[in-house]
């Protein structure tokens, strides 16, 4: 089912975006950015065929169609331990919006927000757009273990907001119940808030538990915001579509209010809407034989960098990136550099730029394309020097 059979080569050089298969030369294998190689499901394709029609794509309500947010909800309370009503849901234009809109309702300039590094770049950049500064909290750049002292030390009368990516990009730690309990509770003792990125919580491998933050503590329900998106999981990544979730329903309102989501300035296609509602209840067959899949591709990468001699594999709990660290001297740069040009492979560096200085000496490898093309790439990259 995920075979090179199965990848039309020729739509994604017309239509992957974002570093992939329609901005590189021909003959280039992109390992880069998340975003899988293989076509939504049928489910999907039919679901919105089906809702368009009768013609009609009029406004849906503001905060969100009650088939997106009753979906949403079920689908945390069942896979991640949540505790959600369709209420408590807002639809947003991405799960990257909703980091930002979240970093604009808690943050006036010159407030602090804590982050890891390394971590997506995306939480640097939704905390500098509101004005706010970053101070770095490390995290082992192999295991993801944070440094709990480093955290805390962190914390100013400036500081505002704890945020936190679980499974982590790129590291693919899923963090346990009781860590995330510690946070709650150094964010309570503060009266801070904390934002917990969960757009990787559906891509967990060897039947880990995932525990949705607000779900460890009653503090923890108290003052966060959960994002999530539907880009990874089920590659609808163009309809731009995800969600902002909240216990408290007097805080969502608000934020809602604040966010611009009671007027037409804001708000969601129903379309994109729709596709994410039929995806959580009509493609999860579809899904488990994509995490199957994904899961002997982590196996299959990890096995290939480990004997590579170049490169030492982390093996990710979660996500489907991996991040190896470079033995052979070279910064993330230049390895990225390297192995674009002698072996046309694309891949992510583990640079200031796109993940914070604690990644430095690593690179970022996506696996979610077919076995053939990962074992060509893997094969190119390791055969460059």
């Amino acid at each position: 089912m995920f075979t090179n059979k199965e990848i039309n080569f020729e739509a994604l050089k017309r239509k992957a975006y974002n570093g992939r298969w329609a901005t590189l030369e021909d003959g280039i294998i992109p390992l880069t950015a998340a975003d899988p190689d293989f076509r939504m499901s049928e489910e999907i394709e039919n679901g919105i065929i089906e809702y368009i029609k009768d013609g009609y794509l009029s406004y849906g309500p503001f905060s969100g169609i009650p088939e997106f947010k009753k979906s949403v909800a079920e689908h945390f309370n069942v896979e991640k331990k949540g505790s959600f009503t369709p209420d408590n849901i807002l639809a947003v234009n991405s799960a990257a919006q909703g980091m930002f809109l979240i970093a604009k309702y808690v943050l006036n300039p010159g407030d602090e927000a804590i982050i890891f590094d390394p971590v997506d770049f995306l939480f640097k950049k939704t905390v500098e757009a509101v004005g706010g500064n970053i101070r770095l909290c490390a995290v082992n750049s192999v295991t993801g273990d944070i440094d709990f002292e480093m955290l805390v030390s962190l914390i100013s009368p400036k500081t505002k907001m704890i945020s936190i990516c679980n499974p982590h990009n790129p590291v693919g730690r899923v963090y346990s119940k009781e860590i995330l309990k510690k946070i709650s509770e150094i964010a309570a003792a503060h009266d801070l808030w904390v934002m917990s990125d969960e757009i990787w919580s559906d891509i967990v491998y060897d039947k880990r538990e995932f525990n949705t933050y607000s779900s460890v503590s009653e503090e923890a329900r108290k003052k966060s915001f959960t994002v999530f998106g539907f880009s990874k999981s089920f590659g609808i990544a163009g309809l731009r579509i995800g969600a902002v979730l909240c216990n408290d329903q007097d805080l969502l309102d608000d934020f809602t209010e604040k966010s611009q989501f009671n007027s037409t300035i804001e708000g969601v296609s129903t379309l994109s809407q729709i596709a994410a509602s039929v995806a959580i209840d009509r493609a999860k067959p579809w899904f488990t034989d994509f995490l199957t899949h994904l899961q002997h591709n982590r196996d299959l990468a990890h096995s290939m960098l480990s004997n590579s001699g170049i490169l030492t594999p982390n093996l990710p709990e979660a996500t489907f990136v991996i991040f190896p660290k470079i033995e052979n001297g070279m910064s993330s740069d230049e390895f990225a550099q390297h192995v674009l040009k002698e072996g046309k492979v694309a891949i992510v560096p583990g640079s200031e730029r796109w993940f914070g200085k604690g990644a430095e000496g690593h690179i970022r490898i996506c696996f979610s394309t077919s076995q053939e093309i990962l074992t060509e790439g893997l094969n190119r990259l390791i055969n460059s020097f």
